[in-house]
């Protein structure tokens, strides 16, 4: 059915603009400049006209119609937010009706998931749907739909405050600040007072995993580790990052030290069997701080190995 126009239902219901660009409600500036530009190739008018696709008409309509006024929506940092206020809002009025739904289903899921569980399985979810959307043009809407529908599900489940504006924090700067004051310290035999890096090292950790930037994850990972290394999560998050990168010897270490200082921490015991793992099974101190060393010396070769393989 190639048209000029799109169906009034799509118009209405289509009204979430992440879901329409197929990217999470936690995507910046450069993811969502990132995947219109893909969009704006593969519905292009002249793509559909070299392929003589029968569907150029409706492409056309839907990138003018939805996408275009979509990106419009989300290249602004205050639209982005009002967006976000608008789907929470929604998300709220969606989770108070009582429904057996394949949604409700799904949403009992994620509330038995822990935080990290969440944010990984929505991301990969995200991105799987992301690249099924505009294979077929005529399952767009419905592709789309589903995208809304776990946008509304993990909105509903996430703090209020996760996508208020934050102030500017580039880590070069808190370093220095970091360094002048440990400095000023010494100087005045005055106790620093501590403050928690380890956690905005952490945080840093899980934004790079949520683009898949696993080398630089891995550092913010191993610094949070350094400052506070009886934390499980950090260890339980870089062993799943080390399993991501192919590095199952790594992920093992991790995930047996995450299990060692919290037997019942959920990510940790999830991956545990894949990485054959027994339960109970622990090292001894000794031992683990050398197989941890190890496994940071083995990293970070494998990484030099492979950026000289690049150039």
């Amino acid at each position: 059915m190639s048209q000029t126009f799109l169906p009034p239902k799509w118009l209405e219901q289509l009204f979430d603009p992440y879901a329409v660009l197929g990217i999470s409600v936690t995507a910046d500036e450069r993811q969502i400049l990132k995947r219109y530009h893909t969009l704006a190739k593969l519905l292009h008018p002249d793509r559909h006209t070299a392929s003589h696709n029968p569907d150029q008409e409706l492409a056309t309509a839907i990138f003018s119609h939805l996408i275009n006024p979509a990106y419009e929506q989300l290249k602004h940092t205050q639209k982005r937010f009002n967006t976000i206020a608008t789907l929470r809002l929604e998300a709220k009025c969606w989770n108070q009706k009582p429904t057996t739904s394949p949604q409700s289903l799904l949403a009992q899921e994620l509330m038995e998931m822990s935080a990290l569980e969440v944010e990984f399985f929505y991301e990969e979810a995200i991105a799987s749907y992301a690249k099924a959307q505009y294979k077929s043009i005529r399952q767009f809407y419905q592709v789309t739909q589903q995208i809304s529908i776990l946008n509304l599900l993990y909105l509903g489940l996430h703090k209020h405050d996760l996508f208020l504006p934050q102030e500017p924090n580039p880590l070069i700067l808190e370093m220095q600040a970091k360094s002048v004051e440990l400095t000023l310290c010494e100087k005045t035999n005055v106790k620093p007072v501590l403050k928690n890096y380890a956690q905005r090292h952490y945080q840093r950790g899980i934004q790079y995993v949520r683009l898949a930037n696993w080398a630089l994850a891995v550092q913010e990972l191993r610094d949070a580790i350094k400052l506070e290394p009886n934390n499980s999560d950090y260890h339980a998050l870089l062993g799943l990052v080390h399993l991501q990168q192919k590095f199952p010897g790594m992920a093992r270490v991790y995930i047996r030290q995450a299990l060692k200082l919290n037997p019942q921490h959920s990510l940790a015991l999830k991956y545990a069997p894949k990485l054959k793992i027994k339960p109970g099974e622990n090292a001894n101190p000794q031992s683990m701080a050398k197989a941890v060393s190890i496994a940071a010396l083995l990293s970070w070769f494998g990484e030099g190995k492979r950026s000289q393989v690049k150039c």
